[in-house]
C-alpha cells in the first residue's frame, strides 16, 4: 500500500514537471515547428515513453526539492527534537504503532507532493510566460500578468503547505513518542496560599 502511494506521488510530481517541459519545448520551437511535431507526440509509443519519463523525473524533482528545502526542514526539526538521534529514536518508536505510522505516512505523502510542486509551479509559470511571448495571442500583457501571479501564488502556497505539514508532523511525532516527563509543561501561576483561620 505504501509503495503504491509513493509511486503515485512520484508520478504526480513527474507529470507536472514533464508538462512544464513540454510547454517550454513548444515555446522554444515556436508555433510552426510545434504544429509539425504534434502528430509524433500523439502516438501511443510517445505516451508510454512520456509516462516512464514522468516517473523518472518525479524521482529527480522530489530529491531536488528535498535537498533545496533541507535547511528549512532541519530548523523545523530542531524545534521538536534536540538531536538527530532523538528524532531517529522517535521514528523507530512510531513504527511500532501501526495506526500512528499510517497517519504519519499520509502526512509524508502530502508533504512530498507539496515540495515537488513548488518546483513544478516555478517551471510551469516560466514556461507559460515564454509560450505567451512566442505564440500569437490576444491580450498578451493581461495573460502574462495573470499566469505570473497565479504561478507565484501556487509556488508560495505549496511552500507554506509543506512548511505547515512538516512542522505539525514533527510536533505530533514528539508528542506521540516522547515520555510525558520529557514534554514541556506550560507554566502555571503560583498557587495562592490557603486562607488562615
Amino acid at each position: 500500500m505504501a509503495a503504491t502511494a509513493m509511486f503515485v506521488e512520484v508520478l504526480v510530481v513527474g507529470i507536472g514537471f514533464l508538462t512544464g517541459l513540454g510547454i517550454l519545448a513548444a515555446a522554444i520551437a515556436g508555433p510552426d515547428n510545434s504544429r509539425q511535431l504534434a502528430p509524433a507526440a500523439a502516438t501511443p509509443l510517445a505516451a508510454g515513453a512520456a509516462l516512464a519519463f514522468a516517473y523518472a523525473l518525479g524521482i529527480l524533482i522530489d530529491r531536488a526539492a528535498d535537498t533545496i528545502l533541507a535547511p528549512a526542514r532541519r530548523r523545523l526539526r530542531t524545534q521538536s527534537f534536540p538531536t538527530s538521534a532523538a528524532y531517529a529514536q522517535a521514528r523507530l518508536k512510531l513504527a511500532d504503532i501501526p495506526a500512528l505510522a499510517a497517519r504519519a505516512d499520509y502526512a509524508r505523502s502530502r508533504l512530498r507532493i507539496c515540495r515537488g510542486w513548488i518546483l513544478n509551479s516555478i517551471l510551469l509559470t516560466l514556461a507559460t510566460d515564454l509560450a505567451l511571448w512566442r505564440y500569437p495571442v490576444e491580450h498578451r500583457t493581461l495573460l502574462l500578468a495573470t499566469a505570473t501571479v497565479l504561478g507565484a501564488l501556487a509556488a508560495v502556497g505549496f511552500y507554506f503547505s509543506w512548511h505547515a505539514i512538516t512542522a505539525t508532523g514533527y510536533r505530533k511525532l514528539a508528542a506521540q513518542t516522547m515520555p510525558a516527563a520529557a514534554l514541556p509543561v506550560p507554566s502555571q501561576p503560583p498557587a495562592s496560599a490557603p486562607p488562615t483561620t
